[in-house]
Protein backbone atom coordinates (compact mmCIF):
# COMPACT_ATOMS: atom_id res chain seq x y z
CA UNK A 1 0.00 0.00 0.00
CA UNK A 2 1.22 3.52 -0.38
CA UNK A 3 2.17 5.79 2.22
CA UNK A 4 -0.82 8.24 3.51
CA UNK A 5 0.04 11.46 2.26
CA UNK A 6 1.33 14.24 4.87
CA UNK A 7 0.02 17.48 5.47
CA UNK A 8 2.19 20.32 4.93
CA UNK A 9 3.87 22.02 7.90
CA UNK A 10 2.26 25.28 8.62
CA UNK A 11 4.41 28.08 8.66
CA UNK A 12 2.79 31.77 10.09
CA UNK A 13 4.84 34.60 9.07
CA UNK A 14 3.62 38.14 11.30
CA UNK A 15 4.32 40.95 9.51
CA UNK A 16 4.25 41.73 5.83
CA UNK A 17 7.19 44.12 5.09
CA UNK A 18 10.56 42.78 2.39
CA UNK A 19 11.58 40.63 5.27
CA UNK A 20 7.96 38.65 6.04
CA UNK A 21 7.31 38.44 2.44
CA UNK A 22 10.72 37.55 1.70
CA UNK A 23 10.13 34.52 4.34
CA UNK A 24 6.74 33.53 2.71
CA UNK A 25 8.35 33.31 -0.52
CA UNK A 26 11.35 30.85 0.44
CA UNK A 27 8.80 28.69 3.02
CA UNK A 28 6.47 28.38 -0.07
CA UNK A 29 8.96 27.14 -3.06
CA UNK A 30 10.15 24.56 -0.18
CA UNK A 31 6.52 22.83 0.40
CA UNK A 32 5.15 24.58 3.57
CA UNK A 33 1.95 25.70 3.99
CA UNK A 34 2.13 29.63 4.82
CA UNK A 35 0.08 31.86 6.59
CA UNK A 36 0.86 35.59 6.35
CA UNK A 37 -0.29 38.08 8.78
CA UNK A 38 -0.71 41.54 9.01
CA UNK A 39 -2.13 44.26 11.26
CA UNK A 40 -2.78 46.82 8.92
CA UNK A 41 -5.15 46.38 5.94
CA UNK A 42 -2.48 45.74 3.27
CA UNK A 43 1.14 44.25 3.25
CA UNK A 44 4.25 46.52 2.49
CA UNK A 45 3.22 49.88 3.37
CA UNK A 46 6.47 51.42 4.88
CA UNK A 47 7.74 49.93 1.60
CA UNK A 48 5.66 51.59 -0.33
CA UNK A 49 5.87 55.30 1.52
CA UNK A 50 9.69 54.73 1.83
CA UNK A 51 9.45 54.28 -2.08
CA UNK A 52 7.58 57.93 -2.66
CA UNK A 53 10.84 59.74 -3.93
CA UNK A 54 12.29 56.80 -5.58
CA UNK A 55 12.70 53.16 -4.03
CA UNK A 56 16.50 52.94 -3.40
CA UNK A 57 16.15 48.93 -3.25
CA UNK A 58 19.90 48.33 -2.44
CA UNK A 59 23.47 50.10 -3.38
CA UNK A 60 26.05 49.18 -5.75
CA UNK A 61 29.02 49.57 -3.00
CA UNK A 62 30.97 46.17 -3.71
CA UNK A 63 31.94 44.03 -0.51
CA UNK A 64 33.34 44.16 2.24
CA UNK A 65 33.11 47.88 2.04
CA UNK A 66 29.05 47.14 2.05
CA UNK A 67 29.30 44.74 5.23
CA UNK A 68 31.10 47.39 7.07
CA UNK A 69 27.71 49.79 6.95
CA UNK A 70 26.31 47.64 9.62
CA UNK A 71 28.92 48.80 12.02
CA UNK A 72 29.55 46.26 15.38
CA UNK A 73 26.70 43.47 13.41
CA UNK A 74 28.58 43.86 10.01
CA UNK A 75 30.27 40.07 10.46
CA UNK A 76 26.72 38.83 11.80
CA UNK A 77 24.75 40.26 8.78
CA UNK A 78 27.64 39.70 6.08
CA UNK A 79 26.64 35.57 6.88
CA UNK A 80 23.23 37.18 5.50
CA UNK A 81 24.40 38.38 2.87
CA UNK A 82 26.61 35.95 1.97
CA UNK A 83 22.93 34.11 1.04
CA UNK A 84 21.47 36.98 -0.73
CA UNK A 85 23.30 40.09 -1.09
CA UNK A 86 22.60 43.58 -3.26
CA UNK A 87 23.39 41.31 -6.10
CA UNK A 88 21.07 38.55 -5.74
CA UNK A 89 18.15 41.24 -4.91
CA UNK A 90 18.78 42.83 -8.34
CA UNK A 91 18.57 39.84 -10.19
CA UNK A 92 15.72 38.91 -8.12
CA UNK A 93 13.88 41.97 -8.81
CA UNK A 94 15.49 41.54 -12.79
CA UNK A 95 14.33 37.82 -13.29
CA UNK A 96 11.08 37.44 -11.18
CA UNK A 97 9.06 40.65 -12.28
CA UNK A 98 11.17 42.60 -15.20
CA UNK A 99 12.13 45.23 -12.80
CA UNK A 100 15.61 46.49 -14.17
CA UNK A 101 17.66 48.93 -11.44
CA UNK A 102 20.85 50.93 -12.59
CA UNK A 103 23.25 52.63 -10.20
CA UNK A 104 22.70 56.55 -9.62
CA UNK A 105 25.08 58.78 -8.94
CA UNK A 106 25.61 58.40 -5.23
CA UNK A 107 25.91 54.52 -5.51
CA UNK A 108 22.22 54.01 -4.79
CA UNK A 109 20.11 51.35 -6.49
CA UNK A 110 16.74 52.05 -7.80
CA UNK A 111 14.23 50.45 -10.59
CA UNK A 112 14.35 52.20 -13.85
CA UNK A 113 10.81 53.75 -12.99
CA UNK A 114 11.68 54.23 -9.27
CA UNK A 115 8.57 52.95 -8.33
CA UNK A 116 7.93 50.70 -5.19
CA UNK A 117 4.02 49.88 -6.41
CA UNK A 118 4.83 48.20 -9.51
CA UNK A 119 7.26 45.94 -7.47
CA UNK A 120 4.90 45.18 -4.52
CA UNK A 121 1.87 44.45 -6.41
CA UNK A 122 3.81 42.02 -8.48
CA UNK A 123 5.00 39.94 -5.87
CA UNK A 124 1.77 39.97 -3.93
CA UNK A 125 0.18 38.68 -6.66
CA UNK A 126 2.85 36.29 -7.58
CA UNK A 127 2.48 34.74 -3.68
CA UNK A 128 -0.90 34.73 -4.04
CA UNK A 129 -0.82 32.57 -7.12
CA UNK A 130 1.76 30.64 -5.13
CA UNK A 131 -0.86 29.78 -2.65
CA UNK A 132 0.64 32.25 -0.04
CA UNK A 133 -2.43 32.82 2.45
CA UNK A 134 -2.70 36.40 3.38
CA UNK A 135 -4.59 37.58 6.17
CA UNK A 136 -5.03 41.35 7.03
CA UNK A 137 -6.44 43.16 9.88
CA UNK A 138 -5.07 40.70 12.31
CA UNK A 139 -3.16 42.48 14.89
CA UNK A 140 -0.73 39.90 17.13
CA UNK A 141 -1.29 39.58 20.83
CA UNK A 142 1.25 36.91 21.49
CA UNK A 143 0.45 33.17 22.10
CA UNK A 144 -2.40 31.71 24.39
CA UNK A 145 -1.91 28.95 27.16
CA UNK A 146 -1.92 26.25 24.61
CA UNK A 147 0.73 28.00 22.45
CA UNK A 148 -1.47 29.44 19.55
CA UNK A 149 -1.20 32.63 18.33
CA UNK A 150 -3.19 35.33 18.66
CA UNK A 151 -4.78 37.83 16.96
CA UNK A 152 -7.05 40.89 17.48
CA UNK A 153 -9.53 40.93 13.64
CA UNK A 154 -12.50 42.83 13.02
CA UNK A 155 -14.39 39.45 13.57
CA UNK A 156 -12.75 39.49 17.80
CA UNK A 157 -9.82 37.85 19.43
CA UNK A 158 -9.08 34.54 17.09
CA UNK A 159 -6.12 31.67 17.64
CA UNK A 160 -4.10 30.01 14.52
CA UNK A 161 -2.17 27.05 15.68
CA UNK A 162 1.08 26.62 13.40
CA UNK A 163 3.94 24.68 13.08
CA UNK A 164 6.60 26.74 13.26
CA UNK A 165 6.06 31.26 13.44
CA UNK A 166 8.67 33.49 11.70
CA UNK A 167 7.88 36.97 13.34
CA UNK A 168 8.61 40.06 10.92
CA UNK A 169 6.98 42.88 13.02
CA UNK A 170 9.11 45.68 12.09
CA UNK A 171 11.06 48.49 14.51
CA UNK A 172 9.48 51.07 16.40
CA UNK A 173 9.35 53.70 14.02
CA UNK A 174 6.53 55.21 11.61
CA UNK A 175 3.96 53.70 13.81
CA UNK A 176 1.24 54.68 11.88
CA UNK A 177 2.15 51.91 9.31
CA UNK A 178 2.54 49.58 11.94
CA UNK A 179 5.94 48.83 13.11
CA UNK A 180 5.16 50.52 16.63
CA UNK A 181 7.64 47.91 18.94
CA UNK A 182 4.68 46.40 20.99
CA UNK A 183 6.19 43.00 20.90
CA UNK A 184 9.01 44.08 22.93
CA UNK A 185 7.28 42.98 26.00
CA UNK A 186 5.57 39.48 24.64
CA UNK A 187 8.71 38.28 23.38
CA UNK A 188 10.65 39.34 26.78
CA UNK A 189 7.96 37.43 29.00
CA UNK A 190 9.09 34.87 26.80
CA UNK A 191 12.93 34.88 27.49
CA UNK A 192 13.81 36.78 24.65
CA UNK A 193 16.55 39.04 25.24
CA UNK A 194 15.26 42.62 23.51
CA UNK A 195 17.37 45.75 23.43
CA UNK A 196 15.16 49.16 23.95
CA UNK A 197 14.44 50.41 20.32
CA UNK A 198 15.95 53.60 19.64
CA UNK A 199 15.34 55.96 16.75
CA UNK A 200 17.76 55.56 13.90
CA UNK A 201 18.41 57.34 11.32
CA UNK A 202 17.17 60.73 12.55
CA UNK A 203 16.91 64.37 12.95
CA UNK A 204 18.40 66.08 16.13
CA UNK A 205 17.62 69.08 18.09
CA UNK A 206 19.41 72.11 18.54
CA UNK A 207 17.20 74.47 20.42
CA UNK A 208 17.34 77.12 17.57
CA UNK A 209 16.12 81.01 18.68
CA UNK A 210 12.87 81.75 17.49
CA UNK A 211 14.13 84.20 14.90
CA UNK A 212 16.47 81.72 13.60
CA UNK A 213 13.78 79.16 13.46
CA UNK A 214 10.98 81.04 11.82
CA UNK A 215 13.40 82.24 9.07
CA UNK A 216 15.17 79.09 8.58
CA UNK A 217 13.34 76.12 9.16
CA UNK A 218 13.11 74.18 5.87
CA UNK A 219 16.09 75.06 4.11
CA UNK A 220 18.65 72.97 2.75
CA UNK A 221 22.10 72.97 3.67
CA UNK A 222 24.42 72.02 0.85
CA UNK A 223 26.86 71.44 0.27
CA UNK A 224 28.66 71.31 3.64
CA UNK A 225 31.24 68.64 5.42
CA UNK A 226 30.54 67.25 8.55
CA UNK A 227 33.44 67.06 11.18
CA UNK A 228 33.40 64.83 14.59
CA UNK A 229 35.41 63.20 16.64
CA UNK A 230 34.59 59.11 17.39
CA UNK A 231 34.39 57.72 21.21
CA UNK A 232 38.38 57.23 20.41
CA UNK A 233 39.12 60.49 20.44
CA UNK A 234 40.06 60.06 15.73
CA UNK A 235 38.85 62.80 13.88
CA UNK A 236 36.64 62.03 10.76
CA UNK A 237 35.04 64.43 8.11
CA UNK A 238 32.27 63.94 5.28
CA UNK A 239 30.72 65.80 2.75
CA UNK A 240 27.19 65.91 2.05
CA UNK A 241 23.65 67.47 2.68
CA UNK A 242 20.89 68.27 5.42
CA UNK A 243 18.19 69.91 6.74
CA UNK A 244 17.79 72.76 8.95
CA UNK A 245 14.43 71.87 11.00
CA UNK A 246 12.27 74.21 13.36
CA UNK A 247 13.76 71.78 16.17
CA UNK A 248 17.43 71.36 15.04
CA UNK A 249 19.00 69.21 11.93
CA UNK A 250 18.22 66.12 9.67
CA UNK A 251 18.75 65.00 6.39
CA UNK A 252 21.13 62.44 4.75
CA UNK A 253 23.91 63.73 6.17
CA UNK A 254 23.21 63.71 9.75
CA UNK A 255 21.50 59.93 9.17
CA UNK A 256 24.53 59.00 8.41
CA UNK A 257 26.02 60.07 11.78
CA UNK A 258 22.88 59.12 13.67
CA UNK A 259 24.10 56.15 15.34
CA UNK A 260 27.66 57.92 16.62
CA UNK A 261 25.51 61.57 17.70
CA UNK A 262 22.80 59.14 19.13
CA UNK A 263 25.66 57.11 21.62
CA UNK A 264 27.68 60.09 22.11
CA UNK A 265 24.60 61.90 23.47
CA UNK A 266 23.24 59.16 25.63
CA UNK A 267 27.03 59.08 27.16
CA UNK A 268 27.70 62.37 27.51
CA UNK A 269 24.53 63.95 27.18
CA UNK A 270 25.27 65.78 24.31
CA UNK A 271 27.10 65.64 20.99
CA UNK A 272 28.98 68.07 18.95
CA UNK A 273 29.49 68.44 15.35
CA UNK A 274 31.20 71.17 13.63
CA UNK A 275 30.14 72.69 9.91
CA UNK A 276 32.08 73.59 7.00
CA UNK A 277 30.02 75.98 5.46
CA UNK A 278 32.17 76.48 2.28
CA UNK A 279 33.97 73.30 1.17
CA UNK A 280 35.44 74.73 -1.72
CA UNK A 281 37.20 77.34 -0.22
CA UNK A 282 40.19 77.22 2.25
CA UNK A 283 40.85 79.15 5.53
CA UNK A 284 43.76 81.00 4.35
CA UNK A 285 41.89 82.26 1.20
CA UNK A 286 38.71 83.42 3.39
CA UNK A 287 40.56 85.22 5.73
CA UNK A 288 41.90 86.48 2.70
CA UNK A 289 38.97 87.64 0.83
CA UNK A 290 37.08 88.08 4.09
CA UNK A 291 40.04 91.23 4.85
CA UNK A 292 38.93 92.98 1.99
CA UNK A 293 37.07 96.53 2.58
CA UNK A 294 33.71 96.24 3.25
CA UNK A 295 32.75 99.90 1.97
CA UNK A 296 28.97 100.97 2.77
CA UNK A 297 28.05 97.40 1.81
CA UNK A 298 26.05 94.91 4.66
CA UNK A 299 27.56 92.16 6.09
CA UNK A 300 25.35 89.78 4.50
CA UNK A 301 26.56 91.28 0.94
CA UNK A 302 30.33 91.00 2.11
CA UNK A 303 29.80 87.69 2.76
CA UNK A 304 28.12 86.60 -0.23
CA UNK A 305 30.58 88.63 -2.35
CA UNK A 306 33.62 87.17 -0.69
CA UNK A 307 33.03 83.74 0.94
CA UNK A 308 29.69 82.48 -1.10
CA UNK A 309 27.57 82.30 2.34
CA UNK A 310 24.42 83.50 1.63
CA UNK A 311 20.68 82.26 3.13
CA UNK A 312 20.84 79.75 5.86
CA UNK A 313 24.71 79.77 5.66
CA UNK A 314 24.41 83.25 6.65
CA UNK A 315 21.82 82.59 9.32
CA UNK A 316 24.06 80.35 10.92
CA UNK A 317 26.93 82.42 11.42
CA UNK A 318 24.43 85.36 12.84
CA UNK A 319 23.04 82.45 15.14
CA UNK A 320 26.46 80.96 16.48
CA UNK A 321 28.49 84.09 16.66
CA UNK A 322 28.32 86.95 18.48
CA UNK A 323 27.75 91.24 16.85
CA UNK A 324 31.30 91.47 17.83
CA UNK A 325 32.81 88.41 16.47
CA UNK A 326 30.91 88.82 13.23
CA UNK A 327 33.06 91.73 12.35
CA UNK A 328 36.47 90.04 13.52
CA UNK A 329 37.13 88.40 9.98
CA UNK A 330 39.55 85.83 11.31
CA UNK A 331 36.63 84.79 14.02
CA UNK A 332 34.12 84.83 10.59
CA UNK A 333 36.75 82.70 8.60
CA UNK A 334 37.20 80.23 11.14
CA UNK A 335 33.31 79.81 11.90
CA UNK A 336 32.96 79.02 8.15
CA UNK A 337 35.39 76.43 7.94
CA UNK A 338 34.08 74.60 11.24
CA UNK A 339 30.95 76.59 12.66
CA UNK A 340 30.28 74.48 16.02
CA UNK A 341 26.80 72.78 16.82
CA UNK A 342 25.85 71.24 19.88
CA UNK A 343 23.25 68.25 19.39
CA UNK A 344 20.51 68.36 22.79
CA UNK A 345 18.84 64.88 21.56
CA UNK A 346 17.66 62.48 18.89
CA UNK A 347 13.76 63.31 17.99
CA UNK A 348 11.25 60.87 19.06
CA UNK A 349 11.74 56.83 17.16
CA UNK A 350 8.48 57.66 15.62
CA UNK A 351 9.83 60.07 13.15
CA UNK A 352 12.74 58.29 12.47
CA UNK A 353 13.42 56.33 9.43
CA UNK A 354 14.35 52.88 10.99
CA UNK A 355 15.16 52.29 14.63
CA UNK A 356 17.93 50.63 16.50
CA UNK A 357 18.02 47.62 19.10
CA UNK A 358 15.14 44.67 19.44
CA UNK A 359 15.61 41.22 19.06
CA UNK A 360 19.17 40.66 19.89
CA UNK A 361 20.94 38.58 17.68
CA UNK A 362 22.78 36.88 20.83
CA UNK A 363 19.18 35.71 21.50
CA UNK A 364 19.23 34.05 18.08
CA UNK A 365 21.27 31.29 16.75
CA UNK A 366 22.59 31.84 13.08
CA UNK A 367 18.93 30.70 11.50
CA UNK A 368 17.92 32.97 13.19
CA UNK A 369 15.78 30.78 15.61
CA UNK A 370 14.68 32.17 19.13
CA UNK A 371 16.81 29.97 21.78
CA UNK A 372 14.14 30.09 24.36
CA UNK A 373 11.05 29.33 22.23
CA UNK A 374 12.19 26.50 19.77
CA UNK A 375 10.48 27.17 16.46
CA UNK A 376 9.89 30.98 16.17
CA UNK A 377 11.87 32.68 14.18
CA UNK A 378 12.64 36.62 13.57
CA UNK A 379 13.61 38.71 11.12
CA UNK A 380 13.93 42.59 9.54
CA UNK A 381 13.77 45.72 11.36
CA UNK A 382 12.95 44.16 14.45
CA UNK A 383 16.39 42.76 15.10
CA UNK A 384 19.11 44.56 16.83
CA UNK A 385 20.92 45.82 14.20
CA UNK A 386 20.80 49.28 11.82
CA UNK A 387 21.88 50.69 8.90
CA UNK A 388 22.36 54.17 7.21
CA UNK A 389 20.41 54.82 5.02
CA UNK A 390 21.10 54.23 1.04
CA UNK A 391 19.72 51.02 0.61
CA UNK A 392 21.63 48.74 3.38
CA UNK A 393 18.43 48.59 5.50
CA UNK A 394 16.61 47.02 2.38
CA UNK A 395 19.07 44.62 1.92
CA UNK A 396 19.48 43.00 5.02
CA UNK A 397 15.59 42.99 5.35
CA UNK A 398 15.49 40.83 2.86
CA UNK A 399 18.28 38.81 3.40
CA UNK A 400 17.47 38.20 7.04
CA UNK A 401 13.57 37.19 6.26
CA UNK A 402 15.33 34.47 3.36
CA UNK A 403 17.54 33.08 6.70
CA UNK A 404 14.80 32.92 8.26
CA UNK A 405 12.92 31.06 5.96
CA UNK A 406 15.42 28.72 5.10
CA UNK A 407 15.87 28.30 8.74
CA UNK A 408 12.00 27.27 9.49
CA UNK A 409 12.13 24.83 6.51
CA UNK A 410 15.19 23.29 7.94
CA UNK A 411 13.55 23.01 11.55
CA UNK A 412 10.57 21.82 10.49
CA UNK A 413 12.38 18.59 8.53
CA UNK A 414 13.96 18.10 11.81
CA UNK A 415 10.80 18.23 13.45
CA UNK A 416 9.14 15.54 10.89
CA UNK A 417 11.91 13.42 10.70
Amino acid sequence: MPAPSRTPARLAIIGGGPAGLMAAEVARAAGLQVDLFEAKGSVGRKFLIAGKGGLNLTHGEPRPEFDARYGSRRDDIAAWLDDFDADALREWARDGFGIDTYVGTSGRVFPMDRKAAPLLRGWVRRLREQGVSFHVQHRWLGWDDDGALRFDTPDGEQAFVADATVLALGGGSWPELGSDGAWEDLLRTRGVEVAPLQPSNCGFDIGWSEHFAGRHAGAPLKPVVAHWRDDAGVEHALQGECVVTATGIEGSLVYALSATLRDAIAANGEARIELDLAPGRDLQRLQHDLSRPRGGRSLSEHLRRHAGITGVKSGLLHEVLGKEALHDDAVLARTIKRLPLRLLRPRPIAEAISSAGGVRLEALDEALMTRSMPGVFCAGEMLDWEAPTGGYLLTACFASGLRAARGAVAWLSRSDA
